[in-house]
């Protein structure tokens, strides 16, 4: 759908007739599905639940997504955000993130008598329960991800033993496995669709009675965004990505567009953008990470409208109808 909007200033206010406010027109696309997927959206509500259910202060361990944004406003509502259990009162109210856990801080919060809100997304505490099975069914797991995200390192908590850690396709040349024959990979949630496949086909390579887990890890929103920048990608001069330097899926989304050919940035904010990104562009892309909030999203659009993208197109490859439910609160 393309809209072609009133030029406005560099306030976003509507331009005054006969005011110059840009030599030329510029087209902004618009990449969906973008910003929050319904695993962020249920960890957020469930944070929202637990302040009006239970009052202040609800503690969280670590960000519940990565936005920093979502992050100053929950704590502008009594959210009180950790790193470590043991800043954590007796007894207190504590939830933990989309993320997940490993089973040690379970333990602890258990040991402290927290009253737990488990905001794990369901995708990734699918990829938890693939790896306790697999792991009592005596298979060596190949776990595909980023070492030091929080994912992963709640992940490789549930079958330390079982678990070999790859990254890369060298990594694979790399990898001995105790029983060749009895062997499966599983991936972190938020990784490239396409290097992930890339890593995949090495390992059949090189272990051809690999198995592969009963439904794909990699969840529907990264795989959708991901496929919504290849859409955008070869129509644009500029494509800018609005997510946290720390979210994986926001990283993949830049990644993405520059192996399809377009100069893409990662930014967090409007205020991120750098004026000269913009010199000879007359087609700009924007998309966001899956913990990115649509407000943020809009001031990109805005403060780009301010420098004449008036003609603005939704590119969306595919709609989203996916819903959690709340954990217990």
């Amino acid at each position: 759908m393309v809209i072609e909007l009133a030029p406005v200033d560099e306030t976003g206010l509507p331009v005054r007739p006969g005011q110059q406010y840009q030599q030329y027109q510029r087209t902004l696309l618009l990449g969906g599905p973008r910003g929050f997927c319904a695993g962020v959206i249920r960890a957020i509500d469930a944070v929202r639940a637990a302040l009006r259910k239970l009052g202040p202060p609800v503690y969280v361990r670590k960000e519940i997504v990565h936005n920093r944004r979502v992050v100053e406003e929950l704590a502008a509502e009594g959210a009180v955000f950790v790193d470590t259990l043991d800043v954590v009162p007796d007894g207190a109210v504590l939830v933990f993130s989309a993320h997940g856990v490993p089973p040690s801080v379970r333990e602890e919060a258990e040991q402290r008598h927290l009253r737990v809100i488990d905001a794990t997304c369901p995708l990734v505490t699918k990829v938890h329960l693939e790896a306790i099975h697999y792991a009592r069914e005596n298979y060596a797991i190949v776990l595909i991800g980023h070492r030091d995200h929080e994912e992963i390192v709640g992940t490789i908590g549930e079958a330390p033993a079982a678990i070999r850690l790859i990254s890369s396709i060298e990594d694979v040349d790399q990898l001995e496995l105790p029983d060749p024959t009895r062997v499966i990979y599983l991936t972190q949630t938020t990784l490239s669709v396409d290097d992930t496949a890339a890593i995949v086909a090495r390992l059949k390579a090189r272990f051809p009675a690999i198995e592969a887990p009963p439904a794909q890890d990699i969840c529907y929103a990264t795989q959708n965004r991901q496929n919504a920048v290849k859409a955008i990608a070869p129509r644009v001069d500029l494509l800018l990505v609005v997510g946290a330097r720390n979210s994986s899926n926001s990283n993949r989304l830049v990644e993405v567009a520059r192996r399809a050919g377009a100069p893409a940035y990662l930014i967090d904010g409007a205020s991120d953008i750098r004026p000269e990104w913009l010199d000879g562009c007359l087609s700009i892309g924007v998309t966001a990470g899956a913990s990115t909030p649509e407000v943020l999203i809009a001031e990109v659009a805005a403060w780009l409208r301010a420098r004449g993208c008036d003609r603005v197109e939704e590119v969306e490859v595919v709609s989203e109808d996916v819903h959690f439910t709340l954990p217990t609160i």
